[in-house]
């Protein structure tokens, strides 16, 4: 028996290669600030130099990495100013995205969404951090979806893709972790209820606590340098 192979064709290739290459970075990989060695990936994944270079532009786009003239491409290593402008963004649509969610999400969206959190606390119980945060995520862009408002979803889309390592980080801390599995089961509840204040709230605590962990983290391991004073 032969089996023909179907190529894949290289807008679906490149479109994988940065997939991959998202989680690398998600997940520390990939460090920020580092040099993304093109020998390197294209032996990791297994990939000419032609997808890669094209993933690498979408990450670009997406303020993932950023183009260096001459000295190829470095994945983004925020300041702590940016990482505080960038979560104030974020919280404001996080909660905006839970109010309206709360006001138009159906019955199948809540059913959909609560079973999303089961898999995310099975995830947890095994601490399984990637899947945790893969479902976490999700659950995060369901809710969005729910609000029914695409140029919400856009903006969040675009805004959030830059915390994505930050917020994977942030669950390393057993106690911040099981406060983030609190707060989700606040957010299953409020929806539920569809209750637009309680969504609107216990998002924006979500993203003020995860702020703060994320800037102690930071802080800690050196990675960007304390706020100084004069900053307020």
């Amino acid at each position: 028996m032969t089996v023909e192979l179907v190529p894949v064709p290289a807008a679906a290739l490149h479109q994988q290669v940065a997939q991959r290459l998202r989680q690398m970075l998600i997940e520390g990989a990939i460090a920020p600030g580092s040099k993304l060695n093109e020998r390197e990936l294209c032996a990791a994944l297994a990939v000419s130099r032609t997808p890669l270079r094209e993933a690498i532009k979408m990450l670009a786009i997406e303020g993932l990495v950023v183009l260096l003239p001459n000295r190829g491409a470095v994945a983004v290593q925020l300041t702590e100013d940016d990482v505080r402008h960038t979560f104030e963004v974020m919280a404001g649509l996080e909660a905006q995205s839970g109010e309206l969610a709360a006001r138009r999400v159906t019955d199948e969206e809540i059913a959909e969404i609560r079973a999303l959190h089961y898999e995310m606390l099975a995830a947890w119980t095994r601490r399984d951090l990637p899947g945790y945060y893969r479902l976490n995520a999700q659950i995060h862009q369901a809710i969005n979806a729910a609000a029914k408002n695409p140029v919400l979803v856009a903006t969040y889309v675009q805004i959030n893709a830059r915390l994505h390592a930050l917020r994977f980080r942030s669950n390393q801390d057993e106690t911040k972790w099981a406060r983030a599995v609190a707060d989700h089961e606040r957010m299953v509840e409020a929806l539920a209820a569809r209750d637009p204040q309680a969504m609107r709230e216990v998002l924006s605590q979500h993203l003020a606590a995860k702020l703060e962990t994320v800037l102690a983290q930071l802080r800690a391991d050196g990675s960007v340098p304390a706020r100084d004073a004069a900053a307020g």
